[in-house]
């Protein structure tokens, strides 16, 4: 069956823009907030009625996650910031798959996560509220599934328990775009051999979100 390599790349991109938040939050204390509100909003959404309706059914909220997504494809590096975004992707993918193959935690993340609709009612999604409950959500159910993905950056940053808590929501955001990769057929094989094809798609998506810009 051919694969739609459309929504491959939107889910993959979805798992980098987690990793490129995590990255800017544990070094700077901050990152781009609209990519933040796409990546929190998907965690949320349980019933999306496509690929690109995960994400806010707009291309453009996938933007960053995209530049990164070709920032992986294109690194060749074993050290620095390039490196550091692969290990995150690539250690979300390890963690999706441990989760897809135990049924217990993957209902209690259900569970957990349709608790967070009764919370959405007072809060806002980026409040402090909903990201430590989203947080104890990854602490609770996607860390013990091991091996859990060390963060580096900045440990004054790191010391900063909000800080803390966005990262690990963050995490939880990257989880549920590696489950959607592969329920639209994605894998760790087209990683190595159909890098052209994903960086092919990648680029079109991002021009046409350039052009609807102008």
């Amino acid at each position: 069956m051919a694969k739609n390599y459309y929504d491959i790349t939107l889910a993959l991109a979805g798992i980098c823009q987690s990793a490129h938040l995590v990255q800017q939050l544990a070094h700077q204390g901050h990152c781009p907030p609209e990519a933040l509100k796409t990546s929190l909003s998907s965690v949320v959404d349980m019933n999306p009625s496509s690929t690109l309706a995960v994400f806010g059914n707009d291309e453009a909220h996938l933007r960053f996650g995209l530049e990164t997504l070709l920032a992986v494809l294109n690194s060749s590096s074993r050290h620095g910031a390039g490196a550091e975004l692969t290990r995150y992707t690539l250690s979300m993918m390890v963690l999706e798959r441990k989760l897809s193959a135990n049924k217990s935690a993957l209902n209690e993340l259900a569970q957990r996560i349709s608790q967070l609709d009764r919370q959405l009612v007072h809060y806002d999604l980026d409040s402090d509220t909903l990201l430590s409950a989203m947080a104890a959500i990854y602490v609770d159910v996607i860390s013990p599934l091991g091996p859990r993905i060390q963060v580096t950056g900045s440990p004054a940053v790191l010391q900063n328990s909000q800080i803390q808590s966005k990262v690990r929501a963050t995490l939880l955001a990257g989880i549920r775009a590696a489950v959607l990769w592969h329920q639209v057929g994605g894998g760790r094989l087209q990683l190595m051999f159909s890098r052209n094809r994903l960086a092919g798609e990648a680029k079109q998506l991002l021009s046409r979100i350039t052009e609807s810009s102008l």
